[in-house]
């Protein structure tokens, strides 16, 4: 089969975003729109992908990295001269070029897919991809023939009453033959009001030179919808978050209240997990099975064992293990590793630390740069003082301690395996292992002296 390389349309401000933010760039269902699409030409089987790029190219250009080759479109003159930027890069790639338009993230590969290889069975120099639209105004419409053929693609203002009928319409997106896309290419003007450079005039240029031009309905009309406006983002998320949820329901994942549930494209949860509501999980996380998340929770980022427990919680590039239990109330910062059977508890902040195998912190404290130990209890209210101003530093607990609690460990220092910390200390030395070490002023009591006061006033 000849090779199929996806050239992608990205060059667009977004005037309706209202936003300095290139629009192909702005976020649904966790990833950039460009990169939703991207994705899809790949599962199409795309072995070359073009980005044409224009606003904002170095923000495109960074954020879609080395998964493409680009090009720049100076000036916007339309569809047509976007390609026409990338003719010398096909010029050396025979086969058979897809069109995309990069604000397009409900796209599926499988459909994708279907219209690579419907292209390729009928033996079409160009194939569109149409949709039966609800509401097709606005839209080209495709005027087929009796045998199933394109004959032109008419623009809302300029057709008949008749062709206005007609509900199938062109989406933007193509297949075509690269031979035949580059010489219509070199045929078609800007002859029009806008005067720009139109993909479609190329239909018409094939049509008019006997070849033959097919068109492939989409099954949904809404896996073609562009996004050109704060509203339809917000539609094309609760689709795509809709369509996770339901995968991961069909593939054994309890989701309690899908309407209150928002799960990234790239999540990926293990069967018999229950997600609560009002619970965001976003990113690259990944959940194991047998667990338990939310409710009021947000995970980014962030890799959970089995069977583990998180609830009001926000954890964020950390690694979570399995049988840990966390929340209600914490905060689980980056680079955070809480090994087997931890238990964090309410109102706690851990950073930048790793928690050996079923140690406690259940209450009331801040963990930050710290390497703990197994079995390890921290008392309530405990902290590691590890900022002095300038520099962060670590805190070492070995296996087996117990720091009191109300307890202050200013870093650096370490307590040693199976040592004491009493309730109360500000501990600025090392502890070595199996002591006590206590460090708090000798208390005085005077007697009498509340009685004088109360007889003072």
């Amino acid at each position: 089969m000849a090779k199929l390389t996806a050239i992608i349309l990205a060059a667009g401000k977004g005037t309706r975003m209202k936003s300095a933010l290139p629009k192909v760039l702005h976020r649904v269902g966790g990833s950039p729109m460009v990169q939703h699409v991207l994705d899809a030409a790949r599962q199409a089987g795309a072995e070359r992908q073009i980005v044409i790029i224009g606003f904002g190219a170095d923000s495109v250009r960074e954020a879609i990295g080395d998964q493409a080759e680009f090009v720049v479109q100076a000036e916007q003159l339309g569809t047509g001269h976007a390609v026409m930027q990338a003719q010398q890069l096909l010029a050396a790639a025979p086969g058979t070029v897809m069109v995309l338009c990069g604000d397009t993230p409900l796209l599926r590969g499988e459909l994708l897919r279907n219209l690579y290889q419907t292209h390729r069975a009928v033996g079409a120099k160009a194939t569109v991809l149409t949709a039966a639209m609800p509401d097709p105004a606005g839209y080209g419409r495709v005027i087929r023939g009796q045998d199933g053929r394109v004959l032109r693609i008419v623009e809302q203002k300029d057709a008949s009453p008749d062709e206005l009928a007609v509900s199938e319409v062109n989406t933007g997106i193509y297949c075509f033959e690269t031979r035949e896309l580059l010489s219509a290419l070199a045929a078609i003007t800007p002859n029009n009001r806008q005067g720009e450079y139109y993909l479609t005039d190329v239909i018409g240029i094939l049509v008019g030179q006997g070849d033959k031009v097919w068109a492939l309905p989409a099954e949904d009309y809404r896996e073609t919808l562009g996004i050109n406006s704060r509203v339809q983002l917000a539609e094309a998320e609760k689709i795509l978050r809709l369509r996770k949820l339901r995968a991961l329901m069909e593939n054994g994942v309890t989701i309690m209240d899908p309407a209150s549930t928002f799960i990234d494209e790239a999540v990926t949860i293990a069967p018999d997990t229950i997600i609560y509501p009002f619970t965001w999980i976003e990113g690259r996380s990944a959940i194991g099975t047998g667990s338990v998340i939310g409710p009021n929770t947000r995970i980014e980022n962030t890799v959970i064992g089995d069977n583990a427990a998180v609830s009001f919680t926000y954890a964020h590039d950390c690694r979570i293990g399995s049988g840990v239990t966390v929340g209600p109330y914490v905060h689980l910062r980056p680079g955070t590793v809480l090994e087997n059977g931890v238990k964090v508890g309410n109102f706690v902040e851990i950073k930048n630390t790793n928690v050996g195998e079923n140690s406690k912190i259940p209450h009331l404290s801040y963990i930050g740069d710290t390497d703990m130990g197994a079995r390890v209890n921290i008392g309530s209210g405990t902290i590691t003082v590890n900022y002095d101003g300038v520099y962060k530093h670590r805190t070492i607990i070995e296996d087996d301690a117990f720091i009191g609690c109300n307890t202050n460990l200013v870093a650096p220092v370490k307590i040693g395996a199976g040592a004491y910390v009493g309730a109360g200390s500000t501990i600025t030395k090392d502890v070595p292992p199996d002591a006590l070490g206590v460090a708090r002023a000798r208390q005085a009591n005077i007697e009498g002296w509340a009685k004088k006061q109360r007889s003072r006033r």
